[in-house]
């Protein structure tokens, strides 16, 4: 017992400290308590194996398809839409909305949903996303208060009390507890976040370090009037060409940057894009999308001599073909060479779209245009060869990160699967007449996102999985089982309850709440609800109590632990999204933690009479 002692109160340290990494702590007190013969190494690695770390595995997949595909961003701009440009409305709304989503849904589902969403929201408004994580996971838990399946300690209560002979709860006798909960959160979390959640080293300034986007850069080179996109119609004397017989170079002065094709099936939900440069092998076909680049009027009468359809042009999409810009060093073999000696086209499969020289974008004539030191390209290709182009550093050097903006692409058009995967997600976690268990409805929705394409690769699949956080809590799971092993959670709640129960019942009730609260900061929020319960229906036997709010008071206290990053898997969900440390959680998670426990010691008595 005196070891286990010594390994938490360690630990804890540290993790305050902040010196290490949280995951590489919490795996330096896994292996203490394997040497020292506390837990086997089957019991120490029962975390990496559990239901609840594989689900977050799944989730964080999930959420990255949510945001790949755009979908978080166009919920974002509605949520900010009602906001109305208010930070404070913004908040109320992020708490309110995944309160709601955490009456129905496990806690830690909720957060993964509602991650990027928030964060997405936070990029659009220039708020810092570290302000709305944490209430975010605060909210989900204590929207699990709200009804009985919300949160898992809801049922260990409502199995004590049937196996008790005492009438059960319904579905909806914890929405006032629920409710009051939501609105202390709210008012505490409100000021709190203000003081202390805005970071300081945020990621905005990294963020400026990574170049242009992509939207800045069609701005700048005007490239919305520049390209025009047509569609080869049935009527097009065009389709089955290929690029070569046109001759449009010769013929009209233009080239052809890009074909796309875009499919839908019957139900409009499945739809697919290709895209592909334009090589004088390319065969153009009826349906095909073309983006033409050139003289306007020269555009226009290629359009009407071939029967082309103009479409819209207000924004143009990039998915697996993108832009980036380079620049000219003087040392380059190509300076004084014209643009179509240059090899651009032949050695990496890019097209040059325009020079920026001084001040002047130059889009006209561009195959006799001699390159000249300095001269910055805009350049067009598959994101894998612009990202080549960084081998050849010589010569040139890609300005911003290619790789990191292919990830930030969204494959909009992937969106609506990513939405029906999300719901059936969702719809076989809350109703219980579909016979599948909450942690394979994750896993095969994180499957079915890379296999319907709403990842670009299996590789940006995994990278949006924060093994941080998932070593961090398989890592402190197994605390629970040592702490119970060596009876350290029994003499602990035992000799507080002990201690309490002759000052009378709300005292009492007080003395549970906080012993569960403390528990649950070292032990899973469930095993906590498990270990006193029956000490808590004990105690209350004994003074001649209802058990109710007793009950009602263990299953807040496991559910409301806000002080610690790794007492919930929400709270340990937002934390690297959230840039936070061990602090952060105390200064503003401890003081909700605390209020939440002294209103409802006087609120629960009210609601449960003794």
């Amino acid at each position: 017992m005196t070891a286990t002692l010594i390994i938490l109160g360690l630990t804890v340290a540290m993790f305050i400290a902040g010196k290490l990494r949280a995951d590489i702590v919490a795996l330096c007190a896994l292996t203490a308590l394997i040497v020292l013969g506390i837990l086997t190494p089957e019991e120490a690695l029962a975390g990496f194996s559990s239901t609840v770390v594989i689900m977050m595995v799944g989730l964080f997949v999930v959420g990255g398809a949510i945001l790949q595909t755009g979908l978080a961003k166009a919920v974002s701009q509605k949520i900010m839409k009602l906001a109305a440009g208010s930070d404070t409305r913004m908040f109320l709304l992020v708490v309110l909305v995944t309160s709601a989503i955490g009456a129905f849904v496990s806690n830690t589902g909720t957060v993964a949903l509602m991650m990027p969403i928030v964060v997405s929201m936070a990029v659009q408004s220039g708020t810092q996303p570290a302000r709305l994580l944490m209430p975010l996971a605060f909210a989900s838990s204590m929207g699990g208060m709200l009804t009985l399946i919300g949160t898992p300690p809801n049922l260990v209560i409502q199995d004590s009390l049937t196996a008790a002979g005492y009438e059960p709860l319904g579905f909806f006798s914890f929405f006032p507890v629920g409710v009051i909960c939501i609105a202390v959160g709210i008012m505490v979390m409100l000021p709190l976040s203000k003081m202390f959640l805005y970071k300081k080293k945020g990621s905005g300034n990294r963020a400026a370090g990574r170049g242009k986007t992509l939207n800045d850069l069609v701005s700048e080179y005007n490239l919305n009037n520049a390209l025009r996109r047509y569609k080869i119609t049935r009527r097009s004397a065009i389709g089955g060409k290929t690029v070569a017989e046109l001759n449009m170079p010769g013929r009209y002065g233009l080239s052809i940057l890009e074909i796309r094709n875009e499919s839908s099936d019957r139900s409009g939900i499945i739809r697919n894009v290709t895209q592909s440069l334009a090589s004088p092998e390319s065969i153009l076909a009826v349906g095909d999308i073309i983006y033409l680049m050139g003289d306007t009027e020269r555009m226009e009468l290629f359009a009407r001599d071939n029967a082309l359809e103009q479409l819209d042009n207000n924004n143009i999409d990039f998915y697996d073909i993108g832009i980036s810009e380079i620049v000219l060093m003087p040392t380059a073999r190509i300076i004084g060479t014209p643009l179509r000696k240059s090899g651009f086209r032949e050695r990496y499969s890019i097209n040059v779209l325009a020079i920026k020289r001084g001040g002047d974008y130059i889009m006209n004539d561009l195959p006799e245009q001699k390159l000249q030191s300095g001269d910055v390209l805009l350049v067009q290709g598959k994101w894998s060869n612009i990202g080549q182009l960084d081998n050849d550093e010589t010569d040139w050097v890609v300005l911003g990160q290619p790789k990191e903006q292919a990830m930030q692409v969204t494959l909009d058009y992937k969106a609506p699967v990513a939405a029906v995967i999300m719901l059936l997600m969702v719809a076989a976690m809350v109703f219980d007449f579909i016979p599948v268990a909450p942690v394979t409805a994750v896993i095969a929705a994180g499957l079915l996102m890379v296999i319907t394409g709403c990842f670009r690769n299996v590789e940006a699949a995994y990278k949006t999985i924060n093994w941080e956080s998932i070593v961090l809590i398989a890592a402190m799971m197994p605390m629970s089982t040592a702490l119970e092993k060596t009876g350290t959670s029994a003499m602990l709640s035992h000799s507080l309850v002990s201690l309490l129960g002759s000052m009378g019942p709300t005292v009492l009730l007080a003395g549970i709440y906080f012993t569960t609260s403390l528990l649950t900061m070292f032990i899973s929020n469930t095993a906590t609800a498990v270990l006193m319960a029956p000490i808590a229906m004990t105690s209350a036997t004994e003074i001649g109590a209802s058990p109710y709010p007793f009950l009602f008071a263990v299953t807040l206290g496991a559910s409301m632990c806000f002080a610690s990053p790794f007492s919930t898997p929400p709270n340990a969900l937002v934390m690297h999204a959230g840039e936070y440390t061990f602090s952060d959680y105390i200064k503003v998670g401890l003081p909700l933690q605390i209020i939440i426990g002294i209103v409802m010691v006087f609120v629960l008595p009210l609601l449960f009479p003794y």
